[in-house]
C-alpha cells in the first residue's frame, strides 16, 4: 500500500528536523526518515558531543595558563573514559527525544534507508511512499580518500565513540574536525600530529590568525606540518606508519591512531535521484538559489545536501530546510539570507570569523580599512593567562560599516556574533561602538577593537 504525503523529508539531522515540523505547523502531512538515529551529524556525531569534550580540555587549559600565578596544575588530567560517559549522557538521549517531538507535532517518523523509484515515488524498506514535495537533508559524508591504507583510518564519528586515547595521533587533512580533535587529545595527553598537503590550513580563515593559532598550538605539542601529502598508510605490528611527500622528499610518520580530517562530501550516493530526475552533482543536489531542484520541481535540498555557496554549517542547514518549506508552502521563490553567518574553529583559544577575507574584500573592488590589534596583553586575556589572541575587523570607511570581522582569543566565538549581527542588519561601527556594555567582559572590548 502506498502512503501519501505533501512532504518527505530524507536525513533526520537538524535541517530535516526543523523542515518537517514547520511543514507539520502548517497542516502538511509530513513524514521523516532516516536510517541513522535521529539528530544528526552535528547533535550526535560532531558539534555537540565535540565542544563537550572540549569542556575537559579547556579546563586543563586553563589551569595550565595559571601555572605560578595562583594555580597548582600538578596531577590534573582528563579522565577520557569518564569525560566520554559525560558526553553520551547528552546525547545518547537526543535521538529519542527528537523523534518524540515529532511524533508529537504529526510527522509519521521512518526508520531506514530511502530510495526514489520515480519522480515522486520514495521506497523505504519495500514500502512507497508518494510525496507532492521531497526535500533531501542527508548531510555529508567523509570525503573518500584514494592512497593506499585508506581504510585503516578512523572517522570524527568513530573518534567520538573512542574509551580511550592512544598515546600517538595523527589526525589526515588541516581543516575543522582535524584542528579541533587535535586540540582536546593534545591536552588529554596525545602526541598529535596534523598533516596538510596545502601552503597553510584553515584556509577559509584569515591567514595571519591561522599563522597565530598554528603558533599556539606548538605551545600544547601539535605538530603541525604542511605541504605534506599522504601518500599511504601501513599497517604495522603495533599500529600504522603514514608515508608522506614533502618537499624535503620521502618522510614517515609512526602512530597509534590515524584520523581522517580531510573534508566531507554529500551524502547521495544511495538515494537513487537519477530515478527522479534530480540532477546533481560530487556537491550535492542542483539547486536553484531558491533551493529548488533544477530539473525535479517536487524536489528540494538543504544544507550539505544542496549544491550551493553557503558554509557548510549547522544553522545554516537548519534555516535553509525551513526557507525550503516555507517556499513550498507559500509558492514563493524567497532566497535564503547568508548575510552576517558567522563560524568557528573551536581551538584553543578559538578561531572566529564573519563576512569577507581580507584579499575577497580587496577582490570585490572595496577600499577597506583593515583594524588590526593584538589583544593578548588586554584585561580579557591577561586575567586567564592567554598570551595568544588578535583581532582583524575590516571596515568599508564609506559606509564605516563591517564587511569581515576574525577573531582568534578565549571567548571569541561568542563576540563574533555581534559582529555578524552587525553586518546582517547594516549596524554602524559608530553605533556598535555607543553601546554600553557590561563590564569586564569580552563584549566590552568589541568598541576598542573597532
Amino acid at each position: 500500500m502506498t502512503a501519501r504525503y505533501d512532504l518527505f523529508v530524507i536525513g533526520a539531522g537538524m535541517a530535516g528536523i526543523s523542515a518537517a515540523n514547520k511543514a507539520a505547523a502548517a497542516g502538511w502531512r509530513t513524514a521523516i526518515v532516516d536510517e541513522l538515529p535521529y539528530g544528526g551529524t552535528c547533535a550526535l556525531r560532531g558539534c555537540d558531543p565535540k565542544k563537550i569534550l572540549r569542556r575537559g580540555a579547556e579546563v586543563i587549559d586553563a589551569a595550565n595558563l595559571m601555572r605560578d600565578i595562583g594555580i597548582d596544575p600538578n596531577g590534573l588530567s582528563i579522565n577520557w573514559a569518564d569525560l566520554m560517559r559525560h558526553t553520551r549522557g547528552f546525547i545518547d538521549p537526543a535521538p529519542g527525544n527528537a523523534e518524540r517531538e515529532l511524533a508529537s507535532n504529526g510527522v509519521d517518523t521512518l526508520h531506514g534507508a530511502a530510495t526514489f523509484t520515480s519522480p515522486s515515488t520514495i521506497d523505504v524498506a519495500g514500502t512507497l511512499h508518494e510525496c507532492r514535495h521531497a526535500l533531501v537533508a542527508t548531510g555529508a559524508r567523509p570525503r573518500p580518500l584514494g592512497f593506499p591504507g585508506a581504510e585503516l583510518m578512523i572517522d570524527s564519528t568513530e573518534f567520538l565513540r573512542l574509551d580511550s586515547l592512544p598515546p600517538r595521533i595523527v589526525f589526515v587533512g588541516g581543516g575543522f574536525i582535524s584542528f579541533e580533535f587535535a586540540h582536546i587529545a593534545a591536552r588529554a595527553g596525545s602526541a598529535v600530529t596534523i598533516l596538510d598537503r596545502g601552503e597553510r590550513p584553515l584556509k577559509r580563515f584569515d591567514p595571519d590568525l591561522v599563522d597565530l593559532l598554528i603558533a599556539r598550538s606548538a605551545t600544547v605539542g601539535i605538530d603541525v606540518r604542511t605541504r605534506s601529502t599522504t601518500v599511504s598508510i601501513d599497517e604495522l605490528a603495533s599500529g600504522q606508519r603514514v608515508r608522506l611527500d614533502t618537499p624535503e622528499g620521502e618522510a614517515n610518520i609512526d602512530a597509534d591512531l590515524v584520523v581522517h580530517g580531510a573534508g566531507r562530501v554529500p551524502q547521495l550516493g544511495a538515494l537513487g535521484l537519477d530515478h527522479a530526475g534530480v540532477a546533481h552533482t560530487d556537491r550535492g543536489v542542483t539547486v536553484e538559489a531558491h533551493l529548488q531542484s533544477t530539473t525535479n520541481p517536487a524536489v528540494w535540498a538543504a544544507g550539505d545536501a544542496a549544491d550551493t555557496d553557503a558554509m557548510a554549517l549547522t544553522p545554516v542547514a537548519v534555516f535553509e530546510g525551513k526557507v525550503a518549506v516555507s517556499n513550498m508552502v507559500n509558492g514563493r521563490r524567497t532566497v535564503p539570507d547568508y548575510r552576517g553567518v558567522p563560524t568557528a574553529v573551536f581551538t584553543i583559544p578559538e578561531l572566529a570569523r564573519v563576512g569577507l577575507l581580507e584579499h575577497e574584500a580587496r577582490d570585490r573592488g572595496l577600499d577597506i580599512d583593515v583594524r588590526f590589534t593584538d589583544t593578548s596583553g588586554w584585561y580579557s586575556s591577561y586575567r586567564t593567562g592567554e598570551t595568544t589572541a588578535a583581532t582583524k575587523i575590516l571596515v568599508d570607511p564609506t559606509t564605516d560599516t563591517i564587511v569581515g570581522a576574525h577573531m582568534l582569543g578565549p571567548d571569541y566565538a561568542e563576540l563574533i556574533n555581534l559582529c555578524g549581527l552587525a553586518i546582517k542588519l547594516g549596524i554602524t561601527t559608530r553605533q556598535l561602538k555607543s553601546m554600553t556594555a557590561a563590564y569586564p567582559t569580552v563584549g566590552s572590548d568589541l568598541g576598542s577593537m573597532l
